[in-house]
């Protein structure tokens, strides 16, 4: 047997090869020694080569062609003469008091993110779900806390559902913020107001690197980002602001035609104008001539599309400037809703034409969010949730 090459594959270092048997034609144990000339003592660090007695100790080490493996190693117990007492000699690869070795905890690690079902790798790992769960858990915070650094120069914040308080009936939120340079995400924060923003992110330095962020129009965050980032300028995501009269026309569109969702008056409506054709376009305004104001709302929203299509920051201001003037001669308390939000936001919307930067990639990681979720039928723990989100969008 080539017990050399076996040793460098499947054993861990410094331990020798003995023998490899079944055992209960369920797992195949490889029994083994350590080899060495002496030990060191834990306590006192002094060097010893007197021997005190034999232990056998059998751990579970990572599968092998899907075989589950054990390691039954005997171990031995040194004599410490300045302290008198004895010491067990260590093994690499495997943790004090532990009954695994590192190789079974990061190929739990592997099959906890990459299987479907939990159920799964504990059968397949024979280990029992407890035990899944902690070392799962535990490993996740430590890739975290190795993967931590300041404040990026551009984040992205939003929010998403996380789940519903009994007591209250209330949903609750997390307030996802992603890292918009290095392109993926930074931290999750249970809640979405000021004080909790500033209670669990107030560790984290380097708030003066941060340049650029993105949100939609949440006058929560807004604050958050003026209060704590003083260098930051903020940037309102393009897709909300053009979709802000979206739900006004659809429910005075309901009132003429009913919720019919597969009309094809509904899509044109929403649909940027621009990008319809010349012969559709003159049949649609040729409709909206009998709807007022249905037609007023759809004209505003065409505006807002197409003071996207500036390409400049100049003209850009110019344009909302007239386009604020037009509305306020109007007598729709939607369009003037929008009126007012456009005036509040008037800064944060033309920031867009400076940098070009949208909040895109946090509604993307918002949908890795609602699979994790899915998957898990949904989290007790928040701090868990907060691992699984992180170390699956980094």
């Amino acid at each position: 047997m080539p017990a050399g090459r076996l040793t460098r594959f499947i054993l861990l270092p410094e331990l020798e090869f003995t023998e490899m048997y079944a055992e209960d034609g369920r797992y195949a144990v490889l029994a083994s020694y350590k080899k060495s000339d002496f030990e060191v003592c834990p306590r006192c660090a002094a060097l010893s080569k007197s021997v005190y007695d034999h232990r056998v100790v059998t751990v579970k080490d990572a599968p092998l062609r899907e075989k589950n493996v054990r390691l039954r190693i005997r171990k031995r117990r040194f004599w410490c003469k300045p302290c008198k007492k004895p010491f067990t000699e260590p093994v690499p690869g495997i943790s004090k008091g532990k009954r695994h070795t590192a190789r079974f905890r990061r190929e739990l690690l592997w099959r906890c993110e990459n299987f479907s079902d939990l159920k799964k790798v504990r059968r397949s790992m024979d280990c029992s779900s407890g035990f899944m769960y902690k070392a799962l858990y535990e490993e996740l915070a430590l890739k975290r806390r190795e993967k931590t650094y300041p404040w990026p120069s551009r984040i992205g914040i939003d929010e998403h559902s996380f789940q519903r308080d009994k007591a209250t009936g209330r949903t609750k939120f997390v307030s996802f913020i992603i890292d918009q340079k290095n392109k993926k995400a930074f931290e999750a924060v249970d809640g979405r107001s000021v004080g909790e923003l500033e209670a669990s992110l107030k560790h984290i330095p380097g708030r003066e690197n941060v340049e650029l962020a993105t949100m939609d129009l949440c006058e929560v965050y807004r604050q958050y980002i003026k209060r704590n980032f003083v260098n930051a300028k903020i940037i309102a995501d393009k897709f909300h602001v053009v979709r802000l009269l979206n739900p006004a026309i659809n429910r005075y569109r309901k009132e003429i035609t009913g919720d019919k969702r597969k009309l094809p008056v509904r899509r044109l409506l929403l649909r940027n104008g621009s990008k319809v054709s010349f012969h559709v376009r003159s049949a649609l305004w040729k409709w909206l001539d009998q709807h007022p104001d249905l037609r007023e709302l759809y004209y505003y929203k065409e505006e807002i599309h197409r003071l996207y299509r500036n390409t400049s920051y100049h003209r850009a201001r110019e344009s909302m400037i007239r386009l604020i003037d037009r509305m306020g001669g109007s007598r729709l308390p939607e369009v003037q809703t929008l009126r007012r939000t456009l005036r509040s936001w008037f800064n944060e919307i033309l920031n867009y034409f400076k940098w070009r930067l949208t909040n895109a990639r946090v509604e993307g990681y918002n949908n890795v969010a609602k699979l994790i979720k899915k998957r898990a039928y949904g989290y007790r723990s928040f701090e868990n949730y907060r691992l699984r989100l992180l170390n699956a969008c980094a």
